[in-house]
């Protein structure tokens, strides 16, 4: 069995970040970036982040290299990859940063396929002088949460999805976790947001934010597309254990409410998909005030040594995910 993988709010050596590289991906190529620039200066303030910005065009990488020329703490990193979700398609590093696991990528269940998507991992490795540990599952970062005591949050949607790894029951995906990763208790959630591409990822679902403690949306809003995900969510873990025996608590976090594309079809806006940093808590928005205060100030109750820091990320939303999604941390 692997070492257990740690929680994210154990200290960081660096941050790895996609910087949004094709256009023909983008709504708004250039609100996208704005938006990325703004979590990656987050991420580099004082005694935070070591970011790795991810580059994945030539085209791309010389306005990169200015926008951020003199900034400390900030390395650009030219690489070749189709899409920024480098959580889905980077490695998953394991404690000190001394080994990585990299399992099979198929574009979220062969839904979008885009070339060096699948050589992620190994730039991620090469770069970071980390060796890799190959799994022939396939797997996507973003639909695993860690406790850092071996527990592990999923949800049935995806892991079980047969466009994944066909056959997988919950003990075959258990078998494959322990060993490649150090579960030693596995909490199955069932569906994830409403039209999310990634077949229902968890970090938009609910997320560990302390031992014993986990956050969940709870409906913002009279029309929240998603209320009855939420409040199954939050039952299934309360009825939970972790790794250790202790029964889990849930912290409710106001969701986004309903947000919607240019087509007026929901999008899965969440406040879930917060990125734990050194120091700070990184919390996307999507343009509701009193919603991202209330979201922030719930996460405030157990991050009181982390700043909050709310960010907006509706044009990253149009690409698919927001910032969890875009980034891998190395563990210190």
């Amino acid at each position: 069995m692997s070492q257990v993988i740690p929680a994210e709010w154990a200290p960081h050596r660096a941050m790895w970040v996609g910087w949004p590289s094709h256009p023909e991906l983008w709504d708004d190529l250039e609100q996208a970036r704005d938006e990325v620039e703004g979590l990656v200066l987050a991420l580099a303030g004082p005694g935070r982040e070591q970011v790795r910005l991810m580059v994945g065009t030539e085209e791309a990488l010389v306005g990169t290299q200015g926008r951020f020329a003199g900034v400390e703490n900030v390395t650009v990193v030219p690489a070749l990859f189709g899409d920024i979700w480098l959580r889905d398609t980077g490695p998953i590093f394991g404690p000190g940063s001394k080994t990585a696991a990299a399992f099979e990528f198929n574009g979220w269940g062969e839904k979008y396929i885009y070339e060096h998507d699948t050589e992620v991992a190994a730039q991620i490795g090469a770069f970071s002088g980390v060796p890799l540990t190959r799994h022939s599952a396939i797997l996507e970062g973003g639909s695993l949460d860690h406790d850092g005591l071996g527990t592990i949050l999923t949800t049935r949607q995806c892991l079980l999805n047969p466009n994944r790894n066909k056959g997988w029951q919950e003990n075959t995906a258990g078998i494959v976790l322990e060993e490649a990763l150090g579960a030693r208790k596995i909490i199955w959630l069932g569906d994830g947001l409403l039209n999310d591409h990634t077949d229902g990822h968890v970090d938009n679902l609910a997320r560990f934010v302390a031992p014993g403690v986990v956050a969940c949306p709870i409906a913002f809003g009279t029309n929240d597309p998603n209320a009855e995900a939420y409040d199954a969510c939050a039952a299934a873990i309360t009825a939970s254990t972790d790794a250790e025996g202790t029964p889990l608590k849930v912290l409710r976090i106001p969701s986004p409410g309903m947000v919607v594309d240019a087509d007026e079809r929901p999008v899965p806006a969440s406040h879930m998909n917060f990125l734990i940093a050194n120091g700070a808590v990184i919390v996307p928005t999507y343009g509701n005030a009193m919603a991202a205060r209330l979201a922030c100030e719930a996460l405030a109750t157990v991050f009181p040594d982390h700043e909050i820091i709310p960010l907006p990320s509706k044009a990253i939303l149009t690409g698919g995910g927001s910032f969890h999604c875009i980034s891998q941390q190395e563990p210190a």
